[in-house]
C-alpha cells in the first residue's frame, strides 16, 4: 500500500513462512477513525461466556418493613431456604412426613452448569441430599420466571408451541379447550354446608373431602413425579388492603406464562416478602382423574377446597379452568369482608367517574368497557369495598375469533411478545394468525398483562362507581334500547342475568332462547345470587350510583324479522350515560316491565327508543313481550322465598320491580 495505508508488503527479499511476503503493519493513530477494540473477555470456556451474560435482578423499590431500628436482616442463604421450605410445604404429600426436596433452576442448565464447574454466577441454596417425597430425586422448581425465560421452555420442551409473527407464543390446550363446568366440585363441609348456594340452579356440585385428598395427591405425586414444576407466587386484587396471595404449581411453560399475565406481578422485593400463599392451586391438568373415584363423572376433575384453601386440576389442560377457579374463590372470600365481587368490565372518566359493566357473552361488555376515550380499570373481574372499586387480576383473556385490527384495535395491538394465544391457527412459514380458523376451536383466546392496553388505568383501581350499566341481548327485539333503572329494578335484573341465544349461536337453535345467568356470571358465584344483589344494592344506595338497562340485541321485531341496534347508537347511549346527560332527560313508562325510557338522546333516532313504536305488527308486539315477561317471572320463582340474613325475605318491592302483567 502507499504510505498513508496500514500495512505493506515487505520487500523482495523478506519473507515469512512457506516463502510468502511477509506483512508489516504501521500504526498510524491519526488514521483511525473508531477505535473499538477492548480487553479481551474473562473467560475460559463458552459455558463461562455464556454465564456473562445473565446477570441478578438488582432490587428497584424499598422492601417494606425492612428498615428502622427494629428491622430483621436475614441472609440471601436463610431467604432462599425459608423460599424453598414453603414451596416444599405446599408439594408435602398427605400420606408421607415430609415434602419433597426442592432446589430451583431448570436441571438441564443446572447440569451443564456444574459439568462445566463454571463459578461466576451464584449458586442458588441446595438443600441436604436426603431421599425425595417419591423417589431419590430433586423436584426442580422454576420459580417465578419471565416470560422470556418461560418462551424458551416452552419452545423447547413443550410440543405445538410456536413464536408467532407478532411475538405472541401460540400453544395449545390439548383436548379440552374450554371450560368444563359440569366436572367443577366444591368441597361440601361443616362450614360450606351452610355458607354456600347448593341445589338447583347452583354452579357448586359437592364432593366429600375424603375424595378431594384422592385427588390432591393424585396431583402432587405426578408433579414431584416431573423433573421440573413451574411455581408462581402472585396477587389477586389491586386494592393492597384486601391483597390475596396465590401460588400456582404447574407442569407446562404455558401456564405458568398464562397465569404470569393474569394475575398481579409482585415485584422482586415484594417476593422476598411473599411467605406462605393464602391459596393455592395444583395444576396437574396432563394426568386424568381416577374415574373410579368417588363422584367423578369424567377423566377432568376440577376441585376446590375452601377449608384447605386449595384447588386441584386433573384431566384438562384449558388455562382458563385457573383464571375461573380464582374467581370463585374470591366469590367466596370478598363477602365475608363485606366487599362485592363482580363478574364485570370497568371504567373510569378523566374527571374520575366509574362505570361497571355486567353482561353475559355476546352482548358488549368488553367492546363497550374498552372505550379510546376512557380508563380501562379492568375487563371481567372487580371488587368493590369501601375504598372504590379494584380490578382482580393484572391481564385480560380476549376472544380471537374474527378479531380484526378495525374492529377491535386495542386487543390486535396487544398480542406481541409475552401474550399467550390459545388454539389458534397459523401459516406454517410466515407465522402470521388467522383468526377467522376455526379448526382446532371457536374459543380461541389471547391472554396478556393489561400494561398492554394503551389506556390501562395502573394501578387498577378507581373510585365508587356512579353507574351500573346491566347488558342485555334482547333476540325478542322488546327490550328498550335504554332504561334507567330504580334500586329495585336493578336488583331484579342483576340477580336473573338476563341475555338470548340465537339462531346460530349453539347446535339446536332455530328460534330466540332466553338465557338468565345470576349475577351475570352464574358459573362462578359460590353464595347464593340474593346475596350479591343485596350487596349491590346496599352500595349504590350508599354511593348514590344510577342503574341503567341497555338492550345490545334487536328492535323492531325478534331476531329474524327485526334490526339489531347499531353499535354506533349503543355508544352514544353509553357516552349519554357517562356524560350524565341522560339523567336529565324526559321519560316515560313502557307496560308489563315498568321500564322508564328516555324520549330524546343527541345522536340516537327518537323514534327506536321505545320499541313499540317501531314494530310493524303490535299484536306481534306484545304476543312477544309477554312470552319473554313470563319467562323472566318463570325464571325467578327460584328466588322468591330465599332469605337474605337470618330473618329478612326477598322484599316484596324486588319482587314487584319484576313485570307485571
Amino acid at each position: 500500500m502507499s504510505e498513508n495505508g496500514e500495512f505493506s508488503f515487505a520487500s523482495k527479499g523478506e519473507s515469512g513462512r512457506n516463502q510468502l511476503p511477509k506483512i508489516q503493519t504501521i500504526k498510524k493513530e491519526t488514521q483511525v477513525c473508531h477505535d473499538d477494540s477492548t480487553p479481551p473477555v474473562k473467560a475460559q470456556t463458552i459455558d463461562e461466556l455464556h454465564s456473562l451474560q445473565k446477570k441478578r435482578s438488582a432490587p428497584t423499590t424499598p422492601i417494606k418493613g425492612s428498615e428502622g431500628p427494629f428491622s430483621v436482616t436475614i441472609s440471601e442463604e436463610e431467604r432462599q431456604k425459608q423460599q424453598l421450605q414453603s414451596i416444599s410445604a405446599s408439594l408435602a404429600s398427605l400420606t408421607r412426613e415430609t415434602g419433597p426436596k426442592v432446589v430451583k433452576g431448570d436441571p438441564a442448565r443446572k447440569a451443564a452448569s456444574e459439568s462445566n464447574k463454571v463459578t461466576l454466577v451464584p449458586s442458588h441454596y441446595t438443600p441436604t441430599p436426603n431421599i425425595s417425597d417419591s423417589a431419590l430425586k430433586f423436584t426442580h422448581i422454576l420459580y417465578n420466571l419471565s416470560p422470556a425465560e418461560l418462551y424458551e421452555q416452552a419452545i423447547k420442551y413443550e410440543k405445538g408451541s410456536f413464536i408467532t409473527s407478532t411475538g405472541a407464543i401460540a400453544t395449545l390446550s390439548g383436548a379440552k379447550t374450554g371450560r368444563s363446568p359440569r366436572d367443577k366440585r366444591v368441597v361440601k363441609d361443616k362450614t360450606t354446608e351452610d355458607e354456600l348456594w347448593w341445589g338447583k340452579g347452583s354452579p357448586n356440585i359437592e364432593m366429600d373431602e375424603h375424595t378431594f385428598l384422592v385427588n390432591r395427591e393424585r396431583a402432587v405425586d405426578y408433579l414431584n413425579s416431573l423433573d421440573k414444576v413451574f411455581v408462581n407466587d402472585q396477587f389477586l386484587n389491586w386494592d393492597p388492603e384486601h391483597r390475596i396471595k396465590v401460588r400456582i404449581v404447574s407442569a407446562r411453560a404455558y401456564h405458568s406464562l398464562f397465569m404470569y399475565n393474569m394475575c398481579i406481578r409482585p415485584t422482586p422485593e415484594e417476593l422476598e416478602n411473599f411467605g406462605t400463599p393464602d391459596f393455592t392451586i395444583y395444576n396437574a391438568g396432563q394426568f386424568p382423574c381416577n374415574r373410579y373415584t368417588h363422584h367423578m363423572t369424567s377423566s377432568t376433575s376440577i376441585d376446590i377446597n375452601l377449608s384447605r384453601k386449595e384447588m386441584v386440576i386433573l384431566g384438562t389442560q384449558y388455562a382458563g379452568e385457573m383464571k375461573k377457579g380464582l374467581f370463585s374463590l374470591m366469590h367466596y372470600l370478598m363477602p365475608k369482608r363485606q366487599i362485592l365481587s363482580l363478574h364485570s368490565g370497568c371504567n373510569m372518566g378523566k374527571n374520575g367517574d366509574v362505570a361497571l359493566f355486567f353482561g353475559l357473552s355476546g352482548t358488549g361488555k368488553t367492546t363497550l368497557s374498552t372505550d379510546p376515550n376512557r380508563y380501562l380499570i379492568g375487563d371481567d373481574e372487580h371488587c368493590w369495598s369501601e375504598n372504590g372499586v379494584s380490578n382482580i387480576e393484572g391481564g385480560c383473556y380476549a376472544k380471537c375469533i374474527d378479531l380484526s385490527k378495525e374492529k377491535e384495535p386495542d386487543i390486535w395491538n396487544a398480542i406481541k411478545f409475552g401474550t399467550v394465544l390459545e388454539n389458534v391457527v397459523f401459516d406454517e412459514h410466515s407465522r402470521e394468525v388467522d383468526y377467522r380458523e376455526k379448526s382446532v376451536t371457536e374459543n380461541t383466546r389471547a391472554a396478556y398483562p393489561i400494561e398492554y392496553i394503551p389506556n390501562a388505568k395502573i394501578p387498577c383501581i378507581g373510585p365508587h362507581p356512579k353507574n351500573v350499566i346491566l347488558l342485555a341481548c334482547d333476540a325478542f327485539g322488546v327490550l328498550p334500547p335504554v332504561s334507567k333503572l330504580s334500586l329495585a329494578q336493578t336488583m331484579y335484573h342483576f340477580i336473573s342475568g338476563y341475555t338470548a341465544l340465537v339462531a346460530g349461536t349453539e347446535e339446536g337453535v332455530k328460534q330466540p332462547q332466553a338465557t338468565f345467568s345470576a349475577c351475570f356470571g352464574a358459573a362462578f358465584i359460590m353464595l347464593h345470587p340474593t346475596k350479591y344483589g343485596a350487596m349491590l344494592a346496599e352500595k349504590m344506595q350508599k354511593h348514590a350510583a344510577t342503574g341503567w338497562l341497555v338492550n345490545t340485541g334487536w328492535s323492531g321485531g325478534s331476531y329474524g324479522s327485526g334490526n339489531r341496534i347499531k353499535l354506533a347508537y349503543t355508544r352514544k347511549i353509553i357516552d349519554a350515560i357517562h356524560s350524565g346527560a341522560l339523567l336529565k332527560a324526559n321519560y316515560t313508562k313502557t307496560e308489563v316491565f315498568g321500564l322508564e325510557i328516555p324520549t330524546e338522546i343527541q345522536g340516537v333516532p327518537s323514534e327506536i327508543l321505545d320499541p313499540q313504536n317501531i314494530w310493524s305488527d303490535n299484536n306481534a308486539y306484545k304476543g312477544s313481550l309477554l312470552k319473554l315477561a313470563g319467562l323472566f317471572k318463570n325464571n325467578f320463582v327460584g328466588f322468591m322465598d330465599h332469605k337474605i340474613g337470618e330473618d329478612n325475605k326477598l322484599s316484596a318491592e324486588i319482587l314487584a320491580a319484576g313485570p307485571i302483567y
